[in-house]
Formats: structure tokens, sequence, C-alpha cells
């Protein structure tokens, strides 16, 4: 609005006029009260611009890489303990025998065998369940009443007919030998020390069934072998720091050996 005003006022200093001295008092006058409205005018002004996300689905981001979920061994497909059998998010399928779930609920098998896929009603009416057998031809789930199948490093025999041949007698010479072994390793060399050991009494070392189903000496029937053996050891004596100084020096002779023989 200021403008036109300004280019009034200069325009009228071209045309010649009897009185030149107040035509210019007026224009610098006008020209003093339109400075700051020129300086405002002439001013870049600074424009913000449209706003615009620049992440997430406003640019149609693509959708993140597969994860590569589902079943990765079939029914009746071999797998060796470690093997991966179903990714999965969340239990869609529950570790049966023989399997074992992940902290992400991957189902792995934990025995050499083939996969099973299958329901238990009787366990649970509507979850599905992965399992590994050791035969081809077996199935799951078991029977109710049936003995569960384990993997424990035996051939399964049938035994012949009658008794094992005098059993107590045979353990018996089992803890002999180790008792035997035992003085020698501790360094008995002494005559009668051996004797000692040989002349142990077998009922002395008897075994009977024992927990886990095997046929073993107790524990403190073991720890009293050396005794009843006659073999002596040291009293060991914490305070004894040149003894642990010595056994600590064997130990590390003792593994160095063994490393050269493992680079070997």
């Amino acid at each position: 609005m200021l403008q036109p005003r300004i280019n009034t006022s200069l325009r009228t200093l071209s045309y010649p006029s009897s009185t030149p001295t107040s035509l210019l008092a007026v224009a610098l006058t006008r020209l003093t009260l339109a400075t700051p409205a020129l300086a405002a005018a002439n001013h870049p002004r600074h424009t913000r611009p449209a706003s615009h996300a620049s992440q997430g689905r406003a640019n149609k981001a693509a959708p993140g890489p597969g994860k590569r979920l589902g079943a990765k061994k079939a029914d009746s497909e071999l797998v060796v303990p470690g093997n991966i059998i179903f990714r999965q998010r969340g239990t869609h399928w529950f570790p049966g025998e023989n399997c074992g779930m992940g902290r992400d609920h991957t189902i792995f098998a934990l025995e050499r065998g083939f996969v099973r896929y299958y329901r238990d009603p009787e366990k649970h009416p509507k979850r599905k369940y992965i399992g590994v057998v050791f035969e081809r031809g077996w199935g799951l789930p078991r029977a109710r009443g049936e003995c569960r199948r384990r993997r424990v490093g035996m051939d399964v025999r049938v035994m012949e007919n009658g008794e094992p041949a005098d059993r107590a007698s045979l353990e018996a010479e089992r803890g002999q030998g180790e008792i035997l072994e035992m003085a020698v390793r501790k360094g008995a060399t002494d005559d009668k020390r051996m004797a000692a050991v040989q002349a142990v009494p077998m009922e002395q070392t008897a075994v009977t069934l024992r927990k886990g189903y095997m046929y073993r000496e107790s524990n403190w029937s073991i720890g009293r072998s050396a005794e009843r053996a006659g073999v002596k050891v040291r009293v060991y004596n914490p305070k004894d720091r040149f003894l642990a100084w010595r056994k600590t020096n064997i130990r590390k002779a003792r593994n160095a050996e063994r490393r050269g023989l493992r680079r070997k």
C-alpha cells in the first residue's frame, strides 16, 4: 500500500516545479516514513514445506523377508540328535517322545530315529505332538501300560535258559580287581599290602540291586575298600602349600603332555 505513494512522490521530482525545495523535502519525509515498510517487504520470507512421513507404511514399505517357518522333516524321515523338525511361532505342535522344544518353540530331535506326527487324546485332547521312534515300523502314541522305549546303548538279546554262572562270584572278582588297581595306582609295591588286597573276603565285596537297576557295591563300602586292603594315605593338610604347589606342577605337566600328543 505504501509503494504507489512512494512512486508518486518520486515521479513528482522528475517534473519541473516552481518550488523544488519544498517538493524535495516532502519526498524525503515520505521516504523516511516508508523505509521500515520497504525493508519488511523486501526481506525473504521462510515458507514451511508440507509435512510427510518418511518411514513406515506411508511410503508403501515392503514386508520383511520370510522366517522360513513350518515342517523341516516329513513323517517317517530319518533324523539324528539335534535335527530341527518343525519351526513355529507359538506352540502349534508340542514335543513328544524323544523330542525337545527350544525357547523359540522350535522342535528338534533328541535321539536318532524316525519322525512321527500324532495326537494323544489320553494325554491332551486337543494338542498335536511330534515324536521320534527308533524303528520305522513303530507308531505313536503308545498304548496304555506299554513300557517306554529308550536308547541306552545296549543290544536286545534273549537270555538262555537258566541263571548266569555264579553272578555273585563274578561281581566279587570285579570288586577285588578294582581294589588291586587302586592299590597299584597309589604306589603300593609292598608285598604284604598286595597280599592283603588279594586276600579280601568275597562277602565283603558282595553287590546288590540298587537304584537305577544296577548291581553294584554301595558307596560307603567302596569308600572303605582302601581301609580293608590296608592302604595308608597321607592325611591332607590344607596349610601344606608345598604339597599343593607340587600337585599343581604335576597337573600342568600332564596337561602339557596331553596337548602335545593332540597336536601330533
